[in-house]
This record gives structure tokens, C-alpha cells and sequence, in this order.
């Protein structure tokens, strides 16, 4: 039974790349389930390949757990097609959509076709693995489900903020505190502007009758 040796890149992550080995009689499924085995993902997701040219167009699509929209189209599906069917060229091309919610996609191309199984080998194999697959749901943000922490209080870290300080302001401003400003009418300095203008005007005032009687006689 002849092996097919597939070339698998993620499209966003060109340093990641696996090389896996499938019989040309097994499935789709079995190609989807062995690249899940290599990434470390969950393959209990709705995906498709796409049979793709050289440019990677999206060409004819098999899919698995496929939605209704896309069982009335009739699209194939992965556990019922197997490999060989979609072998045209020594270098067939899929593109490769994992977890349409929340997806990754992939290159995935055929290197070359061994002609005879390995004796002891298990299929499908993953025979070369290179760079670490990114975390399956590690690029997406679900605010929902975050619940606040003390880190949405840091710009009060950064403003040098100190409770202390808070309570030491709430009590200069308690007005119940303050003491009460006892007024008199008028400040300090106009009491002295009182005092001076009324020495140099009201001296007859401080005399008493006979000095009065006195200077009145000596102007006549």
C-alpha cells in the first residue's frame, strides 16, 4: 500500500511545521485526527479541507461535524472520502480550516509518495515535528468570562496613590472639624485705621468740661 508523506504549516506561524505519513486508503478524518495529534489540539471541532491549487484557492471542500447549512449543501464528509480519491498531482495541495469558531488554518501538501509501508509503523505517523504549535485557544479574548481584578487598579499604583494620604485630606476637610471663625466686624488691620483716625480727629472728645470752658475763654 502506498504512503502519502504530507508537508502541514500553520498559514499565520511559517516556523511550525509537521510532516505526517498516511496511507493512501485512509480517510480525511485520519489526516485531520494525526495534525490535531502533532499540534496537541482537540480535534472535536467543526473543520474542512478545501481541495486548493498552487496559489491556495479553495477548490471542492469535505468536511467534518459539519453545520446543517452545510449538510444541505451535500458537502462530502471526511470520514467517508479517503485520500486517494483527491491525488492528482505529486504535489496536491489542501487548504485546511481547523475550528471554525475559532480558527486555524493551514497549508498542507503532499512531498512525495512512498511506495511501500514501513514494517511495525502505525498510521497515520507524524515523522518530523518543528517549532511549537501555538496554544489552541490562546488567541482569543472572551471579556465575558474575566472576571475584574486588582490589576484594573493599577493606574493608581502609577500615580504614587497612598490611602493614607486620602484619610489625612478627609480630615483637613471636615468642615465639622474646622474651628469656627469668630467675626468682629472687620479685620485687625481696619481696627488699627479706626484707632488712628479717631486720635487725630476726636482729641476734643477726651476733654473734659472746665479745659473745654478754658480754650473757649482764651480765643476771645
Amino acid at each position: 500500500m502506498a504512503v502519502y508523506r504530507f508537508r502541514v504549516t500553520f498559514e499565520d506561524y511559517d516556523d511550525v511545521t509537521r510532516e505526517i505519513d498516511v496511507k493512501s486508503n485512509q480517510t480525511f478524518e485520519d489526516l485531520h485526527r494525526a495534525i490535531h495529534q502533532s499540534t496537541g489540539y482537540n480535534p472535536e471541532f467543526p473543520s474542512s479541507f478545501y481541495i486548493s491549487n498552487d496559489q491556495w484557492t479553495k477548490g471542492e471542500e469535505i468536511t467534518y461535524l459539519p453545520n446543517q447549512r452545510r449538510i444541505d449543501r451535500g458537502v462530502s464528509l471526511m470520514n467517508k472520502v479517503k485520500l486517494l480519491s483527491f491525488i492528482d498531482d505529486p504535489h496536491q495541495k489542501f487548504y485546511y480550516t481547523f475550528n471554525f469558531d475559532r480558527p486555524f488554518d493551514f497549508h498542507v501538501e503532499l512531498m512525495k509518495i512512498i511506495l511501500d509501508e514501513t514494517p511495525g509503523t502505525s498510521y497515520p505517523a507524524v515523522v518530523k515535528s518543528v517549532g511549537e504549535a501555538p496554544k489552541q485557544f490562546g488567541n482569543t479574548f472572551n471579556p465575558t468570562v474575566l472576571p475584574p481584578t486588582t490589576e484594573d487598579f493599577d493606574f493608581l499604583n502609577e500615580m504614587a496613590f497612598n490611602p493614607e494620604d486620602a484619610e489625612d485630606f478627609s480630615e483637613v476637610t471636615d468642615t465639622d472639624e474646622l474651628p469656627e471663625e469668630k467675626h468682629t466686624g472687620g479685620s485687625e488691620e481696619e481696627e488699627e485705621e479706626e484707632d488712628e483716625f479717631s486720635n487725630e480727629f476726636g482729641d476734643d472728645e477726651g476733654f473734659d468740661d472746665d479745659e473745654r470752658s478754658r480754650r473757649n475763654s482764651d480765643d476771645y
